[in-house]
């Protein structure tokens, strides 16, 4: 239950600390977490976004859900994309990558990146009907951090802890965990409009392997920005795929 907290507590702002006291080591074991934290900040997204379309135009909802998911997370993943963008896009070799990646400063590398995030972003959630955007919001919050989790749980950590940004070096999570906890991940998939929206799981897993292996080629493993950047460009991936699906069936029938 502390490492729990502990996850919220690291991907949300809201004041457990006031609470509870947490200590640091159950912060090492938050990977577990992920995706079950997934369902608070989806359920908070999708929630303003479904409520938000019942008095104003879609767009404007959509702007509402983007802004409420910000504040709730404190833009974490939003950083580490950016830092992510700086540093693959501005360095040439792996010291390079990570120096840039550590520098709290965002470059144009990462401006751009931000700003076609959030483009894309505002974009696939305003395509879609209003009556089923609630749960897809929230199973793409949690398999993306599912399949995030994971990914990073098979790669080393490639700086020292005393050179890390937030000091905290993650622990390894048994297979049978991740099983256990995707099984629980998969409830909101339950709800979708859609059995075949089902299908985006695909995409958004390949593009955590392909993730895996471009982190593992270029630096040799993950930091802490990787994490932020991959929860992010993985449910990019399966908002995409799920938008695909929909308006295929929309040209079929």
């Amino acid at each position: 239950m502390r490492s729990l907290l502990a996850a919220i507590m690291m991907f949300t702002r809201l004041p457990l600390w006031r609470i509870v006291n947490v200590d640091k080591r159950y912060f090492t074991d938050v990977i577990k977490y992920w995706p079950l934290v997934g369902f608070l900040t989806g359920t908070a997204t999708g929630g303003v976004l479904w409520v938000a379309a019942q008095v104003v135009p879609l767009e404007v909802a959509c702007i509402l859900a983007i802004i409420a998911r910000v504040l709730l997370t404190g833009a974490l993943h939003e950083d580490g994309l950016a830092d992510f963008f700086d540093g693959f896009g501005g360095g040439t070799s792996k010291d390079k990558i990570l120096a840039i990646m550590k520098d709290s400063h965002i470059g144009c590398y990462g401006t751009i990146g931000l700003v076609l995030y959030f483009i894309l972003y505002y974009t696939l959630l305003s395509s879609f009907d209003p009556a089923m955007i609630f749960p897809i919001v929230i199973a793409a919050d949690c398999f993306s951090k599912l399949c995030a989790a994971v990914m990073i749980n098979t790669l080393p950590y490639v700086r020292k802890e005393e050179e890390s940004k937030t000091k905290l070096i993650y622990s390894k999570v048994r297979t049978l965990i991740f099983v256990i906890v995707g099984i629980v991940t998969l409830i909101p998939f339950f709800f979708l409009k859609d059995a075949s929206f089902c299908f985006a799981m695909i995409p958004a897993m390949l593009t955590a392997i392909g993730l895996r292996f471009f982190l593992k080629i270029k630096i040799g493993g993950y930091t802490g920005d990787c994490c932020g950047a991959s929860v992010l460009i993985i449910e990019q991936v399966f908002y995409l795929s799920v938008l695909v699906i929909w308006c295929r069936h929309q040209f079929l029938f």
